[in-house]
């Protein structure tokens, strides 16, 4: 059976609970960590370490070096400011959940900070500063779309229903919403989707008018959500052999959704590709002929994305 794990935004408030408790019984520098339960989802966060610190005296604290304006939490008995500490990012730009200028901390997780204070009862006349920090998360923070949005730092601390799901496509599924809702919040019209490093690249010398995001295999989702969100002009640039499968009408085109169909794929041929398993040995085949071939299965994709979508989508092919 896969492994469910926590959120980041669960571990936070473990770690912010514990260390809370111990400041409130000491009033002294309260450091709590944790560390991120491993799971058998595609998480570059998972096995981080997560540190929470409380104190008197922000001098005593590690923070993220970029301005930021901290999160103030209230109650009847306590005054607490929130700030990103070393490794969790901060939010530079409008677009995405946090605010701008303030730590990269989602309102789920921050919801969670505030019951535990107001759950608190203890008077504590003077304001107590914590810190949030995440070991190596800027470096963390190179493998996901934070510095793209304008997350500048370090990691977010993410998270809705606390799990993070094996395998789930929820993680990627919101990252791509935030590239697009950050787009139109910023006046881009057009997006352009593209499934990997060669497409970014093709992509980024194409297009310089319209908002680029990765999108993986989560073709059917991206397209939706663009869709949804009133762009304009949407482009897809990907692989032939993605292409493939999207004439073919894989929505989701990893390879735990299902392989090409050879048989179906023979009737675009005029040669015997029976024995072939990958489009690049069918090219090999084709020689000097694939152009011809590239512009069916283009033409196939777009009418395959015409009927999911009832709108003409742009393709560009590799």
């Amino acid at each position: 059976m896969l492994k469910k794990g926590y959120t980041t935004g669960v571990h936070t408030s473990f770690a912010f609970k514990s260390a809370i408790d111990n400041f409130l019984s000491t009033k002294k520098l309260s450091i709590a960590k944790t560390i991120k339960s491993d799971n058998d989802d595609l998480d570059v966060t998972k096995g981080c370490e997560i540190v929470v610190m409380i104190s008197f005296y922000k001098d005593e604290l590690s923070f993220n070096p970029i301005f930021q304006k901290p999160y103030i939490i209230k109650s009847s008995s306590i005054t607490l400011e929130l700030y990103a500490g070393e490794g969790v990012g901060v939010a530079t730009k409008d677009g995405i959940k946090p605010p701008k200028n303030y730590p990269a901390i989602n309102p789920i997780p921050l919801q969670s900070i505030q019951n535990i204070i107001f759950n608190k009862h203890l008077q504590v006349s003077q304001t107590i500063y914590c810190t949030i920090c995440v070991t190596n998360g800027q470096e963390i923070s190179k493998q996901t779309a934070n510095s793209k949005v304008g997350v500048i730092g370090g990691i977010s601390i993410l998270g809705t229903k606390g799990w993070v799901k094996p395998i789930s496509s929820t993680a990627y599924i919101n990252s791509i919403e935030t590239e697009l809702n950050f787009a139109k919040i910023n006046g881009y019209n057009s997006v352009v989707f593209t499934l990997g490093n060669n497409s970014l690249k093709k992509a980024n010398d194409l297009f310089n008018n319209s908002y680029i995001i990765e999108i993986g295999n989560f073709i059917y989702d991206g397209i939706y959500l663009a869709i949804k969100k009133d762009f304009k002009n949407i482009t897809l640039v990907c692989g032939i052999a993605k292409a493939v499968k999207i004439s073919q009408g894989f929505k989701n085109t990893h390879n735990r959704f299902g392989s090409i169909d050879f048989i179906k794929l023979q009737q675009y041929v005029d040669m015997d590709i029976s024995s072939c398993v990958t489009v690049k040995r069918v090219l090999e085949l084709l020689k000097d002929d694939t152009k011809l071939f590239y512009k069916i299965i283009k033409i196939n994709v777009i009418k395959q994305l015409y009927f999911w979508f009832n709108k003409d989508i742009n393709i560009v092919i590799l």
